[in-house]
């Protein structure tokens, strides 16, 4: 493993509780709420925050272990962190910020440069070698930040939400590159965020924390298809519900049933995309099998579409076009009828 670690430690009213395995070339991201100790875990490795108690091992070699007494100051590690804020040297251009990172590290001026040099064609930026950070773009500045990381060959890359202070088209064109380079990179990859697109085109494996735990772990696809908490639900752009299943019949945790594609049996946890409803003013006629009256809770704009929260037995959220909108005349406070075929509704076990 690139990284193997044991992370046990308590910051205020957080105690984090986090077995990390990365292996060389893999990304790994770790999702979760604000608060729940994500950063805090990548200082850790990083050597900014010590242990109380477990490991960090870093390709072979111990980096911390407080029951032996064993601690490497964060200069020693061969890690490399990626801020959100990115960190650039203002008084330092693109190519001596890169090279700083090879100085640090024992490197000669000239071949620090050299390198340097080399890193930031890699990147695409060869063109703004001597610019100072401040006449960088975002986008820019992201890469020059990378490649001052990268260009020390660590054996543990750490980015923590990386992309975050980008504007969403920056961001867009920003990851794919992102993404590009981590493939090319042989060591162990950590990346915080709270982006599901980020974590779902960046990462191999996923690990999501709420208050210092894991709640899931899996591939990206996999933890989409079948999210086991609310806030992953809401991550992955989900209803989720919780209830006891007798064959295709589900009745649900607070009130209301459900009826599902796969027939099952005892707790299980049904999920389905805001697209699968569909809204009546009337009850409708015909063959979905779930059909249930609510009230027009919330209406917002969600990408192309309208995101429709229902005050119902279960709750509901909708996407509907705003055609469909202005045809239903849909308003704060309006009865409605929500309707999801069966097919639609995807069942497993709690």
């Amino acid at each position: 493993m690139s990284l193997d670690a044991a992370i046990r430690v308590t910051r205020g009213d957080l105690r984090l509780d986090l077995d990390l395995d990365v292996a060389p070339g893999e990304v790994l991201a770790l999702l979760g709420p604000n608060g729940a100790g994500k950063t805090t875990a990548l200082e850790v490795v990083a050597g900014l925050v010590a242990l109380e108690a477990g490991h960090v091992r870093v390709a072979g070699r111990l980096w911390d272990v407080p029951a032996e007494h064993v601690y490497l100051r964060p200069e020693h590690r061969s890690a490399a962190v990626v801020f959100q804020e990115y960190l650039l040297f203002p008084h330092l251009s693109a190519l001596e910020n890169v090279a700083f990172g090879l100085r640090a590290r024992g490197v000669g001026a000239r071949a620090a440069r050299r390198r340097a040099g080399e890193w930031l064609g890699r990147v695409g930026l060869a063109g703004v070698a001597r610019e100072k950070p401040a006449r960088l773009s975002g986008g820019q500045a992201q890469r020059v930040a990378l490649a001052r990381a990268l260009a020390t060959e660590p054996d543990v890359l750490l980015l923590d939400e990386p992309l975050a202070a980008m504007d969403a088209a920056t961001r867009a064109v920003v990851r794919s590159d992102l993404r590009r380079h981590l493939d090319g990179y042989r060591g162990g990859t950590v990346l915080v965020t709270h982006d599901a697109v980020d974590a779902m085109v960046l990462a191999d494996r996923l690990v999501v924390l709420e208050a210092g735990r894991v709640v899931q772990t899996g591939r990206p696809a996999d933890v989409a298809r079948a999210p086991r908490t609310e806030y992953v639900a809401r991550l992955v752009g989900l209803n989720l519900y919780r209830g006891t299943a007798t064959g295709r019949d589900v009745v649900v945790d607070g009130g209301g049933h459900l009826t599902v594609a796969q027939p099952h049996a005892g707790d299980v946890l049904v999920a389905f995309p805001p697209a699968a409803v569909a809204l009546h003013r009337y009850r409708p006629e015909g063959s979905p099998r779930n059909v249930w009256p609510g009230r027009v809770a919330g209406l917002e704009q969600h990408g192309d579409v309208m995101r429709v929260r229902l005050d119902a037995e279960p709750p509901v959220l909708a996407d509907v076009t705003t055609a469909a909108v202005a045809d239903l005349g849909l308003h704060l406070g309006q009865d409605v009828w929500a309707s999801l075929k069966a097919t639609e509704a995807h069942a497993y076990l709690a």
